[in-house]
């Protein structure tokens, strides 16, 4: 989305004030593209709270969208509930409707724009020279009522928004603005003007008015730079073949080996040099959920380029579905540990590498979703092992409730719930790991596929094996509190304490004694109870 989205937004205020009544906002999350534009009502006195509050909420609200919502369910249900906010606020505060302003809102999703506008702001919509007028001024139609507005959000109760879609192509341009934008220029001077951005297209207006202008003045420019990979992708007439078998050339690739039951994944060889291809599920033929979900994977491995995980290509003069990785060499972690326990210090470094993951990640607002030992490569470089996150098809939105991905047990008990996954359901997944790797058990036992899991106190790792030691015990222990609010919040914590051994805080059972837990506290307090005690008991004796 970045690379096919450009955001630019630029406000100024009316004459010589320094601040104003707008507010605007943009934000391209990993498959949304978000802008919107409020206009603090002038005649409310919290015009212009209203129009920043509006802005961060709905932003905060698209970041953290449920999924299975769609845009035009999300556009509806975000605008009830701020305006219900806002309106209440007003009362609460006042007694009248004093947070009120309008509202201009876009969201870009592949190759279509939703948007929706109460009052006067507008969205406008520049393609082949032509400007067109997407929204609707919810205003007087009365002369005499010049720029009296019938809605706006925080001014009633309940407000219905307009409500539009579009499809968008390559070069369009959508202008977001206030009403003290288009009152100075007419739309000429907006076609012609809107193709240089928000900064030039204000400016031009504030010309024109000697840099006075005579009120409150904002634009945002959405600029579609390219059509969109994933729809690119996904409408490419490419074969998914019904089965795969050895020595089947494909692109010029030949197949040698599969390395899963279901013939989908295969080392293959080209020009003397051995790869992995993923292929496409064969439901993707005619099942759109799964061919969304399989070219979302394959976008995933190609830009995410990081040393954590292998390179991944997709070839552009393919012919069937699929995209190519590098052959790593090495072994899953899950057969190493069956024949032996990781070395302390290597996992120390497992567990920064996977740390350092998922921070990577999180620069996408992106989650791996099933870490495990079968999704870890170990290889080796001068003698020292490295590993390898092997598997981009669990990647998921970070806070996505819907979510599938996961392995029920390294799953947070939270994940059994329902509850989104973040940042302390991957540290759970980190912890069960390291577990695992230096103990060759689960903290909580194997848990089936649908089984209702209980998450009974495991045993110290340290029991299970004694070269463990007791800081970094502590910190595995901590990763893996079923009590969320114990657990580690951010892998930024957890790789702290990593880091800084000697200020690692030892763990102990919500539930032990105090002498367990603090044995030196403990005994202090011993200590002063019998020394008050002897004094109560000398204090009698010599009475």
């Amino acid at each position: 989305m970045t690379k096919n989205i450009k955001l630019t937004g630029f406000s100024l205020a009316k004459g010589k004030d320094l601040t104003g009544d707008d507010f605007f906002g943009t934000k391209i999350y990993d498959n949304l593209a978000v802008s919107i534009v409020c206009d603090g009502v002038g005649s409310a006195r919290e015009g212009a709270r209203a129009a920043k509050k509006s802005v961060n909420y709905l932003l905060q609200n698209f970041k953290t969208r449920p999924q299975s919502w769609s845009i035009e369910k999300s556009l509806r249900e975000f605008i009830t509930s701020l305006n219900t906010l806002l309106y209440q606020e007003s009362y609460n505060e006042y007694k009248t409707p004093e947070l009120v302003t309008t509202l201009a809102l876009v969201v870009i999703d592949g190759n279509r724009l939703y948007g929706a506008n109460i009052g006067d702001s507008r969205v406008y919509l520049l393609r082949d020279e032509e400007l067109t007028k997407l929204s609707l001024d919810h205003v007087v139609d009365d002369e005499n009522y010049d720029g009296v507005l019938t809605r706006a959000l925080g001014l009633e109760e309940s407000v219905q928004p307009y409500y539009f879609e579009n499809l968008i192509k390559k070069d369009d341009k959508i202008l977001l603005c206030s009403d003290g934008l288009y009152t100075v220029l007419d739309e000429e001077e907006l076609k012609v003007d809107t193709k240089f951005g928000a900064n030039a297209i204000v400016k031009k207006a504030s010309k024109k008015e000697n840099d006075n202008l005579p009120d409150d003045t904002t634009a945002v420019v959405v600029d579609v730079l390219q059509e969109n990979q994933k729809l690119i992708l996904k409408n490419q007439d490419l074969i998914i073949p019904q089965k795969l078998k050895q020595e089947d050339n494909i692109d010029g690739y030949i197949l040698e080996k599969s390395l899963i039951q279901n013939d989908r994944t295969w080392i293959a060889k080209q020009k003397g040099k051995e790869y992995v291809l993923k292929f496409a599920p064969v439901e993707a033929k005619d099942d759109e959920v799964v061919l969304d979900l399989f070219v979302k994977e394959a976008i995933n491995a190609k830009r995410l380029k990081a040393g954590f995980f292998p390179k991944a290509v997709i070839p552009k003069n393919r012919t069937h579905r699929y995209y190519v990785m590098e052959k790593l060499e090495g072994v899953i972690l899950k057969e190493y540990i069956q024949k032996r326990s990781l070395h302390i210090d290597d996992a120390v470094h497992l567990a920064k590498t996977l740390l350092h993951m998922g921070q990577y990640l999180l620069k996408f607002d992106l989650l791996h979703g099933d870490i495990k030992p079968e999704n870890i490569m170990v290889t080796k470089r001068q003698d020292k092992l490295i590993f390898k996150v092997i598997d981009f098809g669990s990647i998921s939105e970070l806070y996505s409730i819907d979510s599938k991905a996961g392995t029920p047990s390294y799953l947070a008990p939270e994940r059994f719930q329902e509850t989104s996954i973040s940042e302390t359901t991957e540290i759970f997944a980190i912890g069960v790991v390291l577990y695992e790797a230096l103990t060759k058990k689960y903290p909580y036992g194997e848990i089936e596929p649908f089984q209702t899991p209980t998450f009974k106190k495991p045993k110290r790792p340290h029991f299970l094996n004694k070269n463990i030691p007791l800081w970094f015990e502590s910190i595995i222990l901590r990763g893996i509190d079923i009590d969320i609010d114990r657990r580690y919040k951010n892998y930024s914590e957890m790789l702290y304490e990593l880091e800084n051994s000697d200020k690692v805080k030892p763990y102990f059972d919500k539930e032990a004694s105090l002498i367990q837990r603090d044995p030196v506290s403990a005994y202090k307090i011993g200590f002063f109870f019998m020394l008050f005690v002897n004094i109560v008991l000398i204090y009698i004796l010599l009475r």
